[in-house]
């Protein structure tokens, strides 16, 4: 067995992965307003839905995205999530707005290779298949 080939490192990677949306979320959840100003701003239309969307994509693909709960749906809706964010909030007008929007054109990338590897073996993604199929679980 590769070194690498342990099941704690696709883990990790959902962790690290998901406290930026975690975390972005749940300020959200506290700083309605403001979000929904910031939104409004950039001239988007209906803020407050839109608002509403960030708040259950963050928050809620976050935490699914953690668990490894539906992670291959979950990581494409995070995948648009970060290329939309980045195009539409960021663009590449200056440095720090460049640098935000690598950052989540660079966490797509990795999105997508999580929606096509899937959530690895200690996820709930992975405990429910091996409930089905009577399945043990991975050393």
């Amino acid at each position: 067995m590769d070194r690498l080939d342990t099941p704690a490192l696709p883990a990790l990677g959902r962790l690290l992965m998901s406290l930026i949306f975690i975390l972005s979320g749940w300020g959200k959840l506290f700083a309605a307003g403001g979000t929904i100003g910031y939104i409004a701003a950039h001239n988007l239309p209906l803020p407050a839905v839109a608002y509403a969307i960030a708040v259950i994509v963050e928050l809620g693909g976050g935490l699914l995205l953690l668990t490894g709960l539906f992670t291959r749906p979950v990581a494409l809706v995070l995948a648009v999530f970060c290329l939309v964010t980045a195009f539409v909030f960021h663009g590449f007008g200056d440095m720090n707005n460049q640098i935000h929007a690598m950052k989540n054109i660079a966490l797509a990338g990795g999105f997508l290779f999580v929606a096509a590897r899937g959530a690895g073996a200690w996820s709930l993604d992975a405990a429910l298949r091996r409930r089905r199929t009577g399945m043990p679980l991975p050393a």
